[in-house]
């Protein structure tokens, strides 16, 4: 088998179906995994049962919602004219805007507002015509007054959102659109718990990890089918994470990020100062690991059981050997991948530090920089050590299949449906 970078994350249409035998011997596999999966995924539900928010807004929703003047709505509204300006001061030209806005739903709709618009809007261009989101404060004696909130972007985002789903579902087909449906499991689980236990008084590692492993539970089997294959990416799923959240608690504590290094981390901290802002960074690294640590685990697997199913009488030693031998190329690939994905993200700090005429150790080791690397860091430790580890679990429970105790498994699990049957 080539060592190249595999993604066979399904099987190979060209590929023959299994035999009997070997269908038995991932069936048994299965019960062994999950042996050690059960005692996972009960603790995951009570993780979620204790951890789950209250009802009641957080005190950074309750500070939120006073920071913001009550019954403020978020109307579209349609640029009728605009007028330009010049706002700048002596030595800084500038030019700002009056727009004629007429206001399109809500309890203003019909009516032509007038709306500031200051000169970092007018530098992105506004024209007649362009939808615009506005502000609409009620004010106290009824009289309303609107603002300039944002840009309308519902259109492009839709329609690009649209075609993913058309596209992923014409080329994946089934399993596309299985994944599709995982992905908005995930999203749910983000929305209603890890966010609002983030924003609450748990633990952000324990939230995290609790979400993310019921996370992981049910998008892989559900994008990927109930097998042997899916449950050996479990087991090296779960492993990654979890090194995750040791590894990043420990690098957060010794290097003692703060993690309020962002405007978005100041503007949290003014609504609850008592937010647990490094255990936030840990929760983000645990978050930002599932994508990269789902593919490949499932790579590793698929790599696994495909070696044993050509040749079952290959040694657990020489499985290993083989499915590292694909194992370590995509360690290679997926390093650069994640190392670049964090750069992107953080491009505008670079380009910040770039500006600045310090030494790079002093850079380096700043609290945003050191935030970054930190984050990239261990998501890629955890990464390039779940290899390995899918790779043995694999191996082991495929050679575990073949033996008595992998038999013995199977018969006990058939005697007890026959029984819970009747």
């Amino acid at each position: 088998m080539s060592t190249g970078h595999q993604h066979s994350h399904g099987p190979d249409p060209d590929a023959p179906p299994p035999s009997p035998e070997a269908l038995g011997r991932r069936r048994r596999a299965v019960w062994l995994m999950l042996l050690l999966l059960v005692p996972v995924g009960l603790a995951t539900v009570i993780g979620l049962l204790v951890l789950w928010p209250d009802d009641g807004p957080t005190r950074a929703q309750q500070a939120a919602e006073q920071a913001l003047p009550p019954g403020t709505t978020y109307p579209d509204g349609r640029v009728a004219s605009v007028e330009t300006v010049e706002c700048g001061v002596e030595g800084q030209p500038a030019t700002c805007a009056t727009a004629v806005v007429e206001v399109l739903d809500g309890e203003g709709e019909g009516e032509y507002v007038q709306v500031q618009l200051d000169e970092v809007v007018i530098a992105n261009g506004v024209q007649e015509g362009d939808v615009l989101v506005l502000t609409r404060d009620a004010g106290a004696e009824g009289a309303a007054a609107y603002g300039f909130y944002d840009y309308a972007r519902d259109l492009p985002m839709i329609t690009l959102a649209v075609a993913f789903a058309v596209v992923v579902g014409l080329v994946a087909r089934l399993r596309g659109l299985a994944a599709l449906l995982g992905l908005a499991f995930a999203f749910t689980v983000l929305l209603q718990f890890i966010l609002p236990g983030l924003l609450g008084d748990s633990s952000p590692v324990l939230v995290t990890l609790v979400g993310s492993a019921a996370i992981m539970f049910v998008v892989l089997y559900l994008a990927h089918g109930f097998s042997a294959r899916t449950t050996t990416a479990l087991v090296g799923t779960l492993f990654g994470l979890t090194l995750v959240a040791v590894m990043g608690a420990v690098a957060v504590a010794t290097a003692r990020l703060t993690g309020i290094t962002s405007e978005e981390a100041v503007t949290l901290q003014g609504y609850d100062p008592t937010l647990d802002f490094s255990g936030l960074v840990l929760a983000g690294v645990v978050v930002a690991g599932l994508g990269v640590l789902n593919d490949v685990t499932i790579t590793q697997a698929s790599a696994i059981w495909q070696l044993h199913e050509v040749d079952p009488a290959m040694t657990w030693r020489e499985l290993y050997a083989r499915g590292m031998a694909v194992g370590r190329d995509h360690i290679a690939s997926t390093v650069y991948t994640i190392v670049f994905a964090y750069t992107g993200a953080a491009l505008p700090l670079l380009l910040l530090f770039e500006l600045y005429s310090q030494p790079w150790n002093v850079v380096l080791t700043s609290s945003a920089f050191a935030e970054e690397v930190i984050r990239t860091m261990v998501g890629a430790i955890a990464l390039v050590l779940a290899v390995p580890v899918t790779t043995a679990a694999g191996a082991f429970f495929a050679k575990a299949a073949d033996t008595e105790a992998g038999a013995a498994t199977e018969r006990r699990v058939t005697a007890l449906r026959a029984r819970f049957a009747r």
